[in-house]
């Protein structure tokens, strides 16, 4: 089966109401997306680093337990683990405030095995620091030569606004090699101070690549592909309970939808159909409405479950 590789950060997010915490659990934009699509019956591997400590320990224990190869996540002597506080409003979104000591990020790992149409999850201020952007920009290079599939998630948080010039380069490296971007409203207002979808697209995105999703949280999913394909996809209402998990498992459920409907690299370079993409980003939709139902930033294990049944019928019956 193809496999999605993840690289990334890892954090413990602490999760505030009120101003009293009420939970505490593994995370990371990328993280997030993993263990979702492993509890969902992908194979699925994750390149990141983590505190020499008791958290990081339980981080890299999670990882396994969720069915996620965890050889690639470095540990060094004397690091600690990240924090991530995030302070939940009446609406249930959330605002954070991360505890990391960056000039101390550090990042050595042997490739995991890339196949043709594998596929690699990348985003976040991960895939924009200059310290450890050497390894990062070197292996998404690796993985564009073995063919596997680049989704990028920017996820730029406003914790960083003061960097925006410094990481421009980068970022826009990203734009290019990635197959598909994703980036919601937040992200394109802290980066360029603009908020409208086509103006993004044309004067930011278009340039690099063809295939690009803007998310806005409850409002419309604006979808952009070759041959002038712009589609909006409403959002459903949903009865949230927290929105930290949203959009990293909107992007787990859209990559989950390329390995269901048998969508290759080819497929990609070729273009999909409208109904190709309402396909994957129906599953997207999914698993970003079952993330806000619970605190914890991943699918429930019984809705993993419910997917890897038909991920197995679904590629099953491809075999017919």
């Amino acid at each position: 089966m193809r496999k999605v590789i993840g690289i990334g950060e890892t954090v413990l997010d602490i999760i505030f109401r009120n101003e009293q915490p009420i939970s505490a659990i593994p995370g990371g934009s990328t993280f997030n997306a993993i263990i979702s699509l492993g509890r969902s019956g992908i194979e699925t591997g994750f390149i990141s680093e983590t505190g020499n400590d008791r958290v990081g320990r339980n981080i890299i224990q999670f990882l396994r337990d969720n069915g996620c190869k965890a050889e690639c996540v470095n540990v060094y002597p004397g690091s600690k683990s990240p924090l991530s506080l995030a302070f939940l409003n009446e609406q249930n979104d959330a605002e954070y405030v991360f505890y990391k000591d960056h000039p101390h990020d550090r990042l050595d790992f042997n490739y995991p095995d890339i196949k043709k149409d594998d596929i690699v999850l990348f985003g976040s201020y991960y895939a924009l620091n200059d310290v450890i952007r050497p390894q990062v920009k070197g292996f998404l290079d690796y993985a564009h030569e073995r063919g596997a599939i680049l989704y990028y998630d920017v996820n730029f948080r406003a914790s960083h606004q003061h960097e925006v010039m410094k990481i421009t380069p980068n970022l826009l490296e990203n734009f290019e090699l990635a197959d598909i971007v994703r980036g919601s409203a937040e992200d394109f207002e802290v980066l360029f101070k603009k908020r409208d979808a086509q103006t993004i697209y044309r004067s930011q995105i278009a340039f690099y690549t063809k295939k690009f999703i803007y998310t806005q949280g409850a409002d419309a999913i604006h979808l952009f592909a070759e041959n002038g394909l712009h589609k909006e996809y409403p959002v459903a209402k949903v009865e949230t309970v927290s929105t930290i998990g949203a959009g990293d498992n909107f992007n787990a459920g859209f990559l989950y939808g390329l390995i269901k409907n048998q969508i290759s690299r080819d497929d990609m370079e070729r273009g999909l159909s409208e109904e190709q993409w309402d396909a994957v980003i129906g599953c997207a939709q999914q698993f970003s409405a079952e993330a806000c139902r619970t605190l914890n930033n991943y699918v429930s294990p019984e809705f993993g479950t419910q997917r890897q049944q038909e991920l197995e019928e679904a590629l099953a019956q491809e075999e017919i």
